[in-house]
């Protein structure tokens, strides 16, 4: 009988273990879905949009929102050319494997549809008609990629943009407070190296059909306006466009820059047109003959970089720049 009360009441222990644990279970779920809280924002193009909670299936049709995802910690299902993206930016790789969506002017409806995604990152640089498309599959927002009159400025709200959409504002603070003291580090180096207010040209170079064509990064790129934050002036004095501070010349132009100049670029041996620099030019006359090339003041810096990516982007720009620079 004493066995049998024993076994009755260990029986009812754990039946109430049991009960017990059937409770709390759903309880915590309910916690967790009271936690996620609809999200309220307001993109580039002034459209408010409206979230069920951070997003986690998220589209990028422009390679600058793509690296700010990863950088925040979010692998976007589906990207405009991921080649491309795999070429150009390798300092913020993709960590999966996203479905190509198209070209980054031009995405496929069907393939992002396809993906059924809670959010379409698209680049106010896509035709209207596009963007009114891609909102019929998805939420959107959309982001300025660039803006020549406060280009760090313009990084960073898109960063805050799209933490706000993914639940991760924490990591940006973290990016924000990485690249702060990337440039605060990079401008003491420059300056103890004698180099505070030296002239610096950056640009990139394509090699079609053996015609040559240059563009300058002015002081309205993101490159640009990085370059003067850690206390270099830039030499270029052609004008760049509103959105990205990109300018226009030749070799030719190449001459009007002081003899003192240090000039820099970023090309990619995965695109040989994009190597003028030590391909094309290597016989040029005029090129041979420039002052800062005659003095080997000519930096290529390492493939990889994306000249219009983030803050993980830039902070390898100026590790690289300041460490060619002062070597």
């Amino acid at each position: 009988m004493r066995r049998l009360l024993l076994t009755a009441a260990a029986a009812t222990a754990a039946a109430l273990t049991l009960t017990a644990c059937g409770t709390t279970e759903p309880a915590a779920d309910d916690d967790a879905k009271k936690s996620v809280e609809p999200i309220t924002l307001t993109d580039a193009s002034g459209t408010k949009v409206e979230l069920d909670g951070p997003a986690k299936k998220v589209v990028g049709t422009e390679w600058h929102e793509v690296e700010l995802l990863i950088s925040l910690g979010v692998d976007p299902v589906g990207v405009a050319d991921v080649k491309g993206y795999k070429t150009w930016d390798t300092v913020v790789p993709l960590k999966n494997e996203p479905k190509d969506i198209g070209t980054r002017g031009e995405p496929s409806m069907d393939t992002i549809a396809a993906l059924s995604p809670d959010l379409i990152v698209a680049s106010t640089d896509l035709p209207p008609a596009a963007v009114k498309q891609l909102r019929k599959v998805a939420p959107v927002v959309e982001v300025r990629s660039a803006n020549a009159s406060d280009p760090i400025g313009q990084m960073t709200e898109n960063l805050d943009l799209l933490a706000k959409a993914t639940g991760t504002t924490a990591q940006a603070e973290k990016l924000k407070e990485e690249f702060d003291a990337k440039v605060a580090e990079g401008k003491k180096a420059l300056a103890d190296a004698g180099l505070d207010g030296a002239e610096l040209a950056f640009a990139d170079g394509y090699d079609i059909s053996n015609q040559v064509s240059i563009r300058p990064f002015t002081s309205g790129s993101l490159i640009g306006a990085v370059n003067e934050q850690l206390g270099l002036k830039n030499a270029w004095t052609v004008k760049g466009d509103e959105s990205y501070g990109l300018g226009s010349t030749d070799v030719e132009g190449l001459t009007k820059l002081g003899d003192d100049v240090q000039f820099a670029y970023i090309g990619n041996d995965g695109d040989k047109s994009s190597t003028p620099f030590t391909d094309a030019l290597a016989k040029d006359k005029v090129w041979t003959s420039l002052p800062f090339v005659k003095k080997d003041n000519v930096h290529r810096l390492p493939d990889g970089i994306w000249m219009f990516g983030g803050h993980e982007s830039m902070g390898a720009y100026i590790d690289a720049l300041v460490g060619e620079l002062t070597k």
